[in-house]
């Protein structure tokens, strides 16, 4: 049966019978000004919601404006009084993300016709339909199965497969690959026409390494655009009138390269695509962040002349695309656009942030149940720290957040490695801090104070539901590991003064700290692999004075690397963590290692050992930019000397270390 758009615009409809109410109402120009020929369709994006349903930061334990689905929902009911026609999409990353989707994974459980929060909260709102991003993955096929089951729109994608075929056609895949919407468009004349909408998902590859523990052998992944190549075509065979791409997939190269990641503008550029829809990178376009890139218009808001729009993460923005539409013959075709991206908050000159929205109170109400038990999972005691746990200055110096996830790992794996072939190899740690400002903000950053541990601690220690791996590597991968982490920071001229240490362009999640050798980086050498893990500078040597129990590194010493299965995989492009050299695969999640580990301890000093540091030159001076809350352990940072150098931008503090 088709669905007119109409069905949706009853406060629309109710506040424009009013005279106060008329005067709320304010038309899009392409609703206002569509001939009696045209239609203004508007397609609202959510994308990375992480299961922050409410705006709520569990990690904290403590509400938050800048977060939540039910404060970008408070808005669609606006945004829909805006325009004639609407439909509402979401573009994946919704099932995993935060405490709520661990409560619901590993306490609560999904059974036989139980509903998932996240999607109970959807068919609140009434969604059009989804795509499925990469972490719909981590907690297991029969868990996502489970959970979609409850979801009352259709859930597509087209590269993934239970069995594949000689085409991308003859696949049996895992959702569907698409998904043709019969709805009823109201034209500029008040008259009702029937329009075919087309609507296709795709993933990242990647995840057949990222979740190879759940996909290997169930299902497989094919190419994002090569996939789109095989499909549009048959979308358009079955009367897609436009066609709109759910690509959880963010905006990167325009040159396609096969089973690429970041696969958008390549996307955008198949011909039948409409319309595309975009994520998975937790940032916003239309934005000057895209202003140099290739095939894309960061002011109009177009990738290959098409409407793109990605609506940041955790429900920060309403991804919006309007098309005016023109009827031709028997079809309709896209003759204007425009996209934006809706903000739920804004920060405001004295770093305070203003919401800029309220609570949707149906999402609240439906998710309540599961917001309560959340937050008595979270709120568990399950140790004590002598010691404060903080991520400061995990970027600059040996740091706890990091040092207690690495004792943990290590902890666990020489119980695993007792009785095997490996047993006597020097087991080392590697780990990485998750929660280090960046595009998070100045509050983006693990601070547990002295004293008791609860689970909520635990999971901001460890943001995501990883699994522990361990691989066997050589002492030249150990250190070539080191060399592709120390890419974080920017090359130093000797006797710079004040200059920029750290590289925005490298996630914190790729700055591993090896546990159980020492050593310095020298940045006065340029980093030996590039942003993506690409060998660029073979002679570069930033990793110096590598030395384990007191003596150096040598190439083939043999060592064991506790880790989790996303870097052994693969994730990050490691040296010696390409997949081939795992040797144990734990069916414990970090996390609950490390809450064992505190357990089992009862207190536990997370104090850092400063096994690396910066080599010193002499003279010279790097500044970065941390929390504004660093300045209360500033003194106590060991290995490095830092100090205090004044306001960074964007609510960050600036800090100065003297090399």
């Amino acid at each position: 049966m088709s669905q007119s758009f109409d069905a949706r615009l009853t406060r629309r409809q109710f506040l424009a019978s009013t005279t106060a109410g008329a005067a709320l109402i304010a038309l899009h120009p392409y609703s206002a000004h569509a001939a009696a020929n045209q239609a203004h369709l508007r397609i609202m994006e959510t994308t990375d919601i992480h299961v922050h349903v409410h705006p709520y930061d569990y990690y904290a334990d403590k509400p938050r404006d800048t977060v939540g689905l039910s404060r970008t929902a408070s808005i669609i009911e606006g945004i829909r009084a805006e325009a004639t026609n609407t439909m509402l999409l979401d573009n994946g990353d919704f099932l995993q993300g935060n405490p709520m989707g661990d409560y619901i994974a590993y306490e609560r459980g999904m059974k036989e016709g139980d509903m998932h929060p996240v999607v109970t909260a959807m068919n609140t709102l009434g969604f059009d339909a989804a795509t499925i991003g990469n972490h719909e993955f981590n907690y297991g096929l029969d868990f996502l199965m489970k959970s979609m089951a409850g979801a009352d729109f259709p859930v597509v994608l087209a590269n993934i497969a239970k069995s594949q075929g000689a085409t991308a056609r003859e696949d049996e895949t895992l959702f569907k690959p698409y998904v043709i919407l019969d709805r009823m468009l109201t034209d500029g004349a008040g008259e009702t026409h029937p329009i075919k909408v087309g609507v296709i998902g795709f993933t990242p590859p990647q995840v057949m390494n990222w979740d190879r523990k759940h996909l290997d052998g169930n299902v497989t992944a094919r190419d994002i655009v090569e996939t789109a190549k095989s499909y549009v075509p048959e979308m358009l065979e079955q009367g897609a009138e436009i066609i709109v791409a759910l690509s959880h997939s963010g905006i990167g190269s325009a040159d396609h390269t096969d089973g690429m990641e970041n696969a958008s503008v390549p996307l955008a550029g198949v011909e039948g695509i409409d319309a595309v829809m975009t994520g998975h990178s937790h940032l916003v376009f239309p934005s000057p962040t895209y202003a140099d890139f290739a095939a894309v218009d960061a002011d109009k808001g177009t990738i290959h002349g098409k409407p793109a729009v990605m609506g940041g993460f955790w429900g920060s923005h309403m991804g919006l695309i309007d098309l005016l539409l023109e009827r031709d013959g028997n079809t309709w075709r896209v003759v204007n656009t425009m996209s934006e991206a809706r903000p739920i908050s804004k920060r405001n000159e004295d770093r305070s942030i203003t919401a800029l929205v309220d609570d949707y109170q149906p999402v609240i109400d439906a998710t309540q149940k599961e917001h309560e038990g959340t937050l008595a999972y979270v709120r568990r005691a399950v140790g004590q720290t002598s010691a404060p746990l903080h991520s400061y200055f995990a970027l600059v110096a040996d740091d706890p957040s990091v040092q207690i996830v690495s004792i943990a790992q290590k902890w666990y794996i020489e119980q695993m490695m007792q009785g095997t072939e490996y047993e006597g190899l020097p087991i080392l740690s590697a780990a990485a801090p998750f929660k280090a400002g960046g595009r998070g903000g100045p509050e983006y950053y693990t601070d547990v104070a002295t004293g008791a541990v609860a689970i909520k601690n635990v999971a901001d220690l460890y943001l995501y539901p990883n699994t522990v791996r361990a691989v066997k590597v050589t002492g030249a991968q150990v250190k070539d590991w080191l060399e592709r982490s120390a890419g974080m920071f920017n090359q130093v001229d000797p006797g710079a003064t004040d200059a920029p240490l750290l590289n925005p362009s490298f996630p914190s999640y790729n700055f591993d700290v090896i546990d159980g050798v020492t050593y310095q980086i020298d940045l006065s050498q340029p980093s030996k692999f590039g942003p993506k893990g690409a060998l660029e500078n073979p002679d570069a040597n930033r990793i110096v004075n590598l030395m384990f129990n007191g003596e150096p590194v040598t190439a083939d010493m043999e060592f064991v690397i506790a880790t989790n299965n996303y870097r052994a995989s693969g994730g990050g492009d490691f040296p010696g963590a390409k997949g081939d050299t795992v040797i144990f695969e734990a069916p414990d999640t970090n996390r609950d290692v490390i809450v064992r580990y505190i357990v089992e301890q009862g207190t536990i000093n997370p104090s850092a050992d400063a096994n690396w540091s910066f080599k010193p030159m002499e003279g010279t001076t790097v500044l970065f930019e941390t929390g504004p809350k660093a300045r209360d352990y500033a003194d106590d940072v060991k290995g490095v000397t830092i100090e205090d150098a004044g306001e960074g931008a964007d609510g960050f503090a600036l800090f100065r270390i003297q090399l």
